[in-house]
């Protein structure tokens, strides 16, 4: 299994929970199976930066305590929602102003520090207006299946334990092209214009809101 970590820096030996604590699973050291959405991780602050490439035997990945939140057979938008809403940064007002939704969501929450690995969507600080604005009953959780279930921000994966982290091998450090420049910033316009288009629809009856969730929860 190969796998990258796209970085400024060269990083032979990535630090456990090295990490910003409010990332979108909590302090983890994330990385794609993707090289290009590495690349583009790597050149998001306008500098071609370094993309660390690692293996990991298949054998041992699997013996690893995995939660795959992309397994919809398993999982729902709602738990990748509600640890995103555990794990970042939110403003006391919004907290103040939709706590209930917020209580609600948190039923769905599972501990990720129960496993090694947790593979999951990304939540680009373009993209968190969406969820931000599903949580304010303003955005349909369709909307929202469509902007991250679909991987158009891509699939990361979240080295939890020091365990899991023991087992990536560094290989090679990956030079990124310049070409690679600005695209994070192509990804924040079209987040943009999809955020745009959302909102300003007027709302569909046929589709389902968190008070919809909510009321049907209530009705059980």
């Amino acid at each position: 299994m190969i796998i990258y970590h796209g970085s400024k820096e060269i990083i032979k030996n990535p630090t456990w929970r090295g990490s910003h604590i409010h990332n979108d699973y909590g302090p983890a050291f994330y990385m794609t199976i993707d090289l290009e959405a590495a690349k583009s991780w790597a050149c998001r602050n306008d500098i071609a930066g370094i993309v660390n490439r690692y293996h990991i035997p298949n054998t041992a990945f699997k013996k690893l305590k995995i939660l795959d939140l992309t397994n919809k057979e398993k999982y729902s938008v709602l738990n990748w929602m509600a640890i995103l809403m555990h794990f970042r940064l939110l403003s006391s007002s919004f907290i103040e102003n939709n706590q209930i939704a917020l209580d609600y969501l948190a039923k769905y929450y599972i501990n990720v520090d129960e496993y090694d690995v947790i593979i999951g969507y990304r939540a680009d600080d373009a993209y968190f207006r969406f969820p931000l604005r599903f949580i304010s009953n303003d955005l349909a959780i369709e909307d929202l299946e469509d902007a991250f279930l679909s991987g158009h921000l891509g699939i990361q994966y979240a080295f939890m334990s020091k365990k899991a982290i023991s087992l990536l091998k560094f290989n090679e450090a990956i030079e990124c092209d310049e070409k690679y420049l600005g695209h994070h910033y192509k990804v924040i316009s079209e987040a943009s214009k999809t955020f745009d288009i959302l909102l300003n629809k007027p709302k569909d009856p046929k589709k389902t809101y968190i008070f919809d969730l909510m009321r049907r929860n209530n009705e059980q």
